[in-house]
């Protein structure tokens, strides 16, 4: 069920918060049931059959966790926080993994070995590293100890549990015992708000979607492709995601407080980076912050030399793409991540020896630039089917074959005559058949012009606290009844007015890992 669809706007949502604002605050344990249950039913409505695996897997985390308190500062605590996290991530790589390394070996031995028939449990990556972190923590803090039903409406809780943020224990438990945690309008308000405008950034979204699978898929079918047909639709792509996973995570953190519950913050303007280390500060936080704390702390972080620091990384950042998906594409993604890291790590040490001031907002804007295009480039092997594609997408995004133009839509006289006298040499393409050119370049200076220079939802909201954290640079945006009326119906509207897009919503793309 899709946070989008009409089946969780029209039934679900409306019949989860209805029974929860029923039963008297005062029935604590009812009240913590029926979410429970309520987003046990939002996940086996995808699969019913995996609903046991993912009760299994909280009872069996719970009692490890248990075991770990009772055993603590002795070698059995540390055999059960061993066996747990083994355990957990043993369960990943057969659900996950297992295809992957069948068809790695096929590939080593020469011989098709065939594959299993094995379908992916949704949520299954952020369900597992919620609960790793929470066995480590137990075993790092003997104090921290929650009854069963806290513990299971922490890891089940269905605003988190398809595609996060991958919540800490501290963060979460504790609201269950707040004032907050009860009816009140201003929370319904606000999350009513940063859920509407998370499902308008969903149709953005699909809006660029349409210009990148144009062009992917086209590549996967060895059609002709143009400089500026890979560019288009490796940057709409770049939007698609972009605005994929804010919406999700707007979504998320709205529904939470629509039950009174506040979520960290899980994405920050990443687009605005000026390096690709403030990009990881704010794409995905609570992944990046997971594997900083779980990963790479644990490999020894900075703490032994450079040359160690520098494996770490790349150690963690492989991991972050193999995380995201089984297969070499995303692997080659985590690689090129881990490298811009380094390197930015390296120009940062540079800049402090030869004492240069970097501080004016020009170098700030060419960072921003240069960060902006470099993601870019390496999404084009989270996109890509396999590594063929992606190469022939890089390949005529970095013109190594000369600069082409289509000869659809974008007249080359316009363009041949500036990029002739910078060096470059033209080739002649028919390109694909990408319907308004000049139409797409608008949207995607428009979605540009969105992710530089407006603020996010979280500082639009600022004035609402709308996360657990404060947020940076705020506005004086106020809620009015007026303003929420006219947002909704008007936005509904125009929705059911472009094809019904929310009764035929697309996943999220963070719900495949």
């Amino acid at each position: 069920m899709l946070f989008s669809s009409w089946n969780f706007i029209v039934y679900f949502l409306p019949a989860a918060l209805l029974v929860f604002y029923l039963i008297p605050c005062s029935f604590e344990v009812i009240r913590k049931s029926w979410l429970i249950l309520a987003s046990l039913f939002f996940y086996g409505y995808w699969k019913l059959e995996y609903v046991p695996l993912l009760i299994l897997s909280v009872a069996v985390n719970y009692s490890l966790a248990e075991g770990i308190i009772r055993c603590h500062q002795t070698r059995s605590a540390r055999n059960l926080l061993i066996f747990g996290v083994s355990l957990n991530l043993l369960l990943l790589g057969y659900f996950k993994y297992t295809n992957f390394a069948v068809n790695f070996l096929s590939f080593i031995v020469e011989k098709d070995l065939g594959s299993f028939n094995i379908i992916l449990p949704l949520a299954i990556s952020f369900f597992t590293f919620t609960q790793i972190s929470y066995l480590v923590d137990v075993y790092r803090d003997r104090h921290v100890h929650y009854r069963f039903l806290d513990y299971s409406l922490f890891v089940v809780l269905f605003p988190h549990l398809i595609a996060g943020p991958i919540v800490r224990h501290w963060e979460i438990i504790p609201q269950f015992a707040s004032r907050a945690f009860r009816v009140d309008r201003d929370n319904f308000g606000v999350g009513a708000a940063l859920f509407l405008l998370g499902l308008f950034k969903k149709y953005i979204a699909d809006s660029a979607a349409v210009y990148a699978d144009d062009v992917y898929n086209g590549a996967a079918h060895a059609a002709a492709l143009s400089t500026v047909d890979a560019w288009i639709g490796t940057v709409a792509f770049a939007f698609q995601i972009y605005f994929d996973f804010s919406s999700y995570s707007d979504m998320a953190i709205g529904l939470a407080r629509m039950f009174g519950i506040k979520f960290p913050h899980n994405f920050d303007s990443p687009y605005r980076a000026s390096s690709v280390i403030v990009f990881w500060e704010r794409w995905h936080r609570t992944l990046t912050r997971f594997l900083r704390e779980y990963v790479y702390y644990s490999l020894g972080g900075n703490r032994r030399g450079h040359l160690r620091q520098i494996l770490n990384i790349m150690a963690t950042m492989l991991l972050s793409g193999l995380w995201h998906g089984a297969g070499w594409t995303f692997i080659i993604w985590g690689a090129l991540h881990g490298s811009f890291i380094v390197i930015n790590h390296q120009w940062r040490l540079w800049v402090e020896k030869m004492k240069w001031n970097l501080t004016h907002w020009i170098y700030r804007a060419a960072g921003v630039v240069l960060t902006f295009t470099v993601v870019s480039l390496a999404w084009t092997f989270f996109r890509a089917p396999n590594i063929g594609v992606a190469g022939e997408m890089l390949s005529k995004m970095l013109a190594l074959d000369g600069f082409s133009l289509p000869q659809q839509g974008i007249k080359p006289e316009a363009f041949g005559g500036h990029l002739a006298s910078l060096g470059f040499r033209l080739v002649s393409t028919e390109g694909l058949n990408i319907k308004h050119y000049d139409t797409a370049l608008e949207t995607l200076a428009f979605l540009l012009f969105i992710c530089w220079a407006l603020p996010n939802t979280q500082q639009l909201l600022s004035k609402y606290h709308p996360i657990l954290e404060p947020v940076s640079r705020p506005t004086r945006f106020r809620l009015t009844l007026g303003f929420g009326t006219g947002f909704i119906f008007g936005f509904l509207g125009y929705l059911i007015l472009r094809n019904s897009y929310v009764s035929e919503p697309s996943p999220f793309i963070y719900f495949n890992f």
